[in-house]
C-alpha cells in the first residue's frame, strides 16, 4: 500500500460508469484497484475539499441542536420521574397479590397474563442480556418490573384497575395524562425534534399525573410559581435563581402581579417607586391581602432626596418628573393603609441612599419568591433585566447561605433600619 492510498479488490472495468480507456478503468493510469484517498494536506478539519462535502456545523445548526437537546433533556427528566413513580405504584399494589403465589421473579409475568405475554417475555429477555453484559449497575433494578416501559406499566394498571380503584378516584384522568405523554415519549426515545407546545403539554401532564399518583411533598404543586422537575433536580447549580427575563414585560407574562403577590403572608419591597406593585396591584387587593394576614413593609426612595434628581438626569427626565411619580405612589399606599383595621401591619418608609436595586420579597405559607432588578444608568425599571429567586421552605437550596434570596433579604433589612417612616 502506498502512502495516501488504500488497496481495494480489483474491480470489473466493464461495469457501467467505469471508464475503459485506462488500465483497470481508472483515469490517469493508476494501478488496478487502487483508490487514492486525501492525505492530511488535502483535507480540511472535518470536510473534504476533494468531495465538496462539509461536515462542520455552522452557528445555526449548533443553535438548533442545543434547543433540541434542552427540550429533550427537560422532557426526559419528567418522563423518568413518571416512569419511576408508576413503577413504584404498580409494584406496591400488585406485588402483594401475585408474589406470594408465583414467587419473586415470576409475579410480573403472572400479572401480565396471556394478554401481555409477548411484551413481558421481551422484558425478561432484556433483563437476562443486561445481566450477562453487566448493564445492571444497581441490584435494586435486577427484576422484571424495572424493565417494563411506560406503556407496559400503564397496561398492567388498566388490566388490574379494580386493584387500583381504592387508591385513585379517576381512571380517565390517569389515562388521559399518559396519552398526552406518549407523543413526547416517542419523540425523546428516537431523538427527534420536540416542539415547545408539546414539551409544555408534557410538563403539565406530568405535574398533574405526579399529583394524582401521590408524589408527596417533593412533587410539583399549585403554588405561586410551581417548582418543576428540572428545577428540583438541578436548581442547586444556580443558587436560588429560577428564571431570568430581559425586561419586566416578559416577566409579567409568566408571573402576573396577581400570582406574585396573591396569597402572600409577608411582603417586603424596596425601590425607587415600586411600580410593579403600585401600578399593577390594585389598592383593593392590597387591602384584602393585608386584612387576610399579610404583613407589608414598603421602602421608597425619598422623593425629596438628591438621589432622585440624579436618577432623573440619568434617564433624561424633566426636573421633578420622577419625584412627582414617587410621591403619587406613596400617596396611593398611604390611602391603602388608612383603610385598614390594623394600620400597623402596613408600614411605609423612605430612604435617602443611592438606589442600587429594586426587590419584591414575597413569602407564603411554605415558600417564597423574590423579583429583583438592578438599576441601569440609561434604562427605566420596566426595561431592566429581572431575576426571579426561590426562597423559603422546600424551594430553598440545601445551603441557604449561598442563596441570593437571603442576600437581598439582608440588604433590605439593612436599609430598613436606616430609613424613616412615612406618617
Amino acid at each position: 500500500m502506498s502512502s495516501g492510498g488504500l488497496e481495494l479488490p480489483p474491480g470489473d472495468s466493464g461495469h457501467e460508469g467505469g471508464p475503459a480507456d485506462t488500465p483497470g478503468g481508472v483515469p490517469g493510469g493508476a494501478a488496478v484497484g487502487a483508490v487514492s484517498l486525501a492525505g492530511p494536506a488535502e483535507s480540511g478539519s472535518t470536510g473534504s475539499a476533494r468531495t465538496g462535502i462539509e461536515l462542520d456545523w455552522g452557528a445555526d445548526a449548533w443553535s438548533e441542536v442545543r434547543v433540541r437537546a434542552q427540550r429533550a433533556g427537560r422532557a426526559y427528566i419528567w418522563l423518568n420521574l413518571i416512569e419511576q413513580r408508576l413503577r413504584a405504584v404498580v409494584g406496591a399494589v400488585l406485588r402483594p397479590i401475585y408474589e406470594p403465589v408465583h414467587g419473586q421473579d415470576d409475579w410480573v409475568v403472572a400479572a401480565a397474563g396471556p394478554a401481555g405475554q409477548e411484551w413481558v417475555q421481551r422484558a425478561v429477555a432484556v433483563r437476562e442480556v443486561s445481566r450477562r453484559k453487566g448493564y445492571l449497575l444497581d441490584s435494586a433494578d435486577d427484576n422484571v418490573l424495572s424493565f417494563l416501559t411506560l406503556p407496559q406499566l400503564r397496561e398492567l394498571m388498566v388490566q388490574h384497575w379494580p386493584c387500583f380503584e381504592p387508591y385513585f378516584d379517576d381512571r380517565r384522568e390517569i389515562e388521559q395524562a399518559l396519552d398526552e405523554l406518549e407523543v413526547t415519549r416517542n419523540v425523546v426515545s428516537r431523538n427527534r425534534a420536540l416542539s415547545r407546545p408539546v414539551l409544555e403539554q408534557a410538563e403539565r401532564a406530568s405535574a398533574r399525573l405526579l399529583e394524582v399518583l401521590g408524589g408527596g411533598a417533593g412533587s410539583p404543586s399549585a403554588d405561586r410559581l410551581p417548582i418543576d422537575a428540572v428545577e428540583d433536580l438541578v436548581g442547586d447549580r444556580y443558587a436560588d435563581v429560577i428564571s431570568v427575563h430581559p425586561d419586566r414585560v416578559r416577566l409579567q407574562r409568566q408571573l402576573p402581579a396577581e400570582d406574585l403577590f396573591g396569597g402572600a403572608r409577608r411582603l417586603d419591597a424596596i425601590g425607587i417607586g415600586l411600580n410593579l406593585l403600585v401600578q399593577n396591584y390594585s389598592g383593593r387587593r392590597l387591602v384584602r391581602l393585608t386584612e387576610g394576614g399579610c404583613r407589608v413593609r414598603l421602602l421608597f426612595l425619598n422623593p425629596a432626596s438628591s438621589a432622585v434628581k440624579r436618577r432623573e438626569r440619568e434617564l433624561g427626565l424633566r426636573k421633578g418628573e420622577l419625584s412627582r411619580s414617587v410621591e403619587m405612589n406613596i400617596l396611593h399606599v398611604r390611602r391603602v393603609r388608612a383603610g385598614l383595621r390594623d394600620p400597623s401591619r402596613f408600614e411605609i418608609h423612605v430612604f435617602d441612599e443611592t438606589p442600587r436595586f429594586t426587590a419584591y420579597l414575597v413569602e407564603g405559607e411554605s415558600s417564597g419568591i423574590a423579583v429583583v432588578q438592578s438599576y441601569l444608568r440609561r434604562a427605566r425599571g420596566m426595561e431592566a433585566p429581572v431575576l426571579v429567586l426561590r426562597g423559603g421552605g422546600r424551594g430553598m437550596p440545601r445551603d441557604a447561605d449561598h442563596g441570593l434570596f437571603t442576600t437581598y433579604r439582608e440588604e433590605f433589612e439593612s436599609v430598613w433600619e436606616d430609613s424613616r417612616p412615612v406618617s
